[in-house]
């Protein structure tokens, strides 16, 4: 029969920077299975639905939440579960902080229009 083990995607020793810098050495994930926040190969969706939200309740508790999901968010970091966000996820947050730097970047300069002409 096949080893599991096997259908795992392969997972760096440390899932942060490479430094380890102090935000990372507090993870809760540390002291978790790391197959559980990077999917294996062909697996099923309920079961990545399942294992992601088991990957989500570690990161609920996590001392350092904040700072692992910026650092997915700046990276980007492209697979598993980060800072409690998957990767579909993240790149729905990043979609919507590129919209609202536009958004902003359009009323400042709207702005400076007015106030040139007023």
């Amino acid at each position: 029969m096949d080893d599991p083990r096997a259908h795992v995607a392969h997972v760096p020793a440390q899932r942060g920077p490479a430094d380890d810098s102090p935000w990372h050495s507090s993870a809760a994930c540390r002291r978790d299975e790391a197959g559980l926040f990077f999917a294996p190969s062909k697996e099923p969706t309920a079961a990545r639905l399942a294992r992601e939200e088991q990957a989500k309740r570690v990161c609920a508790r996590c001392p350092v939440l904040l700072e692992c999901r910026e650092h997915a968010l700046l990276q980007p970091e492209p697979y598993g579960v980060w800072g409690g966000l998957t990767a579909a996820e993240r790149r729905v947050v990043l979609a919507r902080r590129r919209r609202r730097e536009q958004e902003l970047r359009e009323a400042a300069r709207v702005g400076s229009q007015v106030a040139a002409a007023g």
